[in-house]
């Protein structure tokens, strides 16, 4: 795994806490040669910028970006690019927001903003940097999505809807730029535990390093979805299958009943 990542230039989004972190630090660790760190989380980005530019000088660059303005993300390429000499390997659209609530409950607004932060973000990324991995002859970009793509629970009608459509885009665009050597993987992180769940991570979340161990074992494989998980990718996979059907709407029925009787983050 070590040789697809050293002396590479990486993007991450959402790189100041979770699974973005994580993935910044592991990135590091197999001697990346320029990691970007881009958060909207002024403070935290700066605290993991300092620390970790103290052990890697040199290697890492922070900025502040909404990924939700077009404008911003198109900067944020073009200043990560000139911080890696030209070149960006990979980008991992990584920013989001799990959005969990009742569908009467949701506004057109809502729904706006959550393609805007789930899927417009990486649309944003990815046509900016098409042009750079291009001309360098090729890349990979990395869509973190998750299991409730494909199993789609209750109370969290945005986030499945949003993050369906990411794996839709993954998948579509992976056949698109195949023969110009552009990589394109849909990753499945798992259930983690990070500030998504605030304080009420399952018992059977995994850590960010687990997750960001999986996500980059994957993607060196060149995997089209990275399933970091046997419980999300056999729960992909019940989702699909007709004989597993009955079984899995008595699972999401429960949950939505113990979901709308205040147990939040049933799972």
């Amino acid at each position: 795994m070590k040789e697809y990542y050293t002396n590479k230039v990486a993007v991450v989004t959402g790189g100041a806490s979770g699974i973005g972190l994580a993935l910044v630090e592991m990135l590091l660790s197999l001697d990346g040669k320029a990691i970007i760190i881009v958060d909207i989380n002024s403070d935290k980005l700066k605290q993991e910028t300092k620390r970790l530019e103290n052990l890697y000088p040199g290697k890492v660059l922070g900025l502040k970006v909404d990924v939700t303005k077009e404008e911003e993300v198109v900067e944020m390429i073009r200043r990560a690019a000139e911080f890696g000499h030209g070149r960006i390997d990979f980008l991992f659209n990584n920013a989001g927001l799990g959005l969990a609530k009742a569908f009467k409950e949701t506004s057109e607004a809502d729904w706006k903003f959550a393609f805007e932060v789930n899927f417009y973000s990486a649309v944003h990324a990815t046509r900016a940097v098409l042009p750079i991995m291009r001309a360098q002859g090729g890349g990979h970009i990395a869509n973190t999505a998750s299991g409730i793509g494909f199993v789609h629970f209750p109370y969290q009608s945005m986030y499945s809807a949003t993050k369906a459509a990411l794996i839709a885009l993954t998948g579509s665009l992976r056949y698109e730029f195949w023969d110009e050597n552009i990589r394109f993987s849909a990753i499945i992180p798992g259930t983690v535990a990070t500030p998504i769940w605030g304080d009420h991570a399952p018992d059977s979340a995994i850590t960010p390093q687990e997750s960001a161990q999986g996500i980059l074992e994957g993607v060196a494989q060149n995997k089209k979805v990275v399933f970091v998980t046997d419980q999300d990718r056999d729960g992909a996979l019940g989702a699909i299958y007709s004989d597993t059907a009955q079984e899995m709407d008595e699972y999401l029925v429960d949950i939505a009943r113990k979901r709308k009787n205040g147990a939040i983050g049933a799972i």
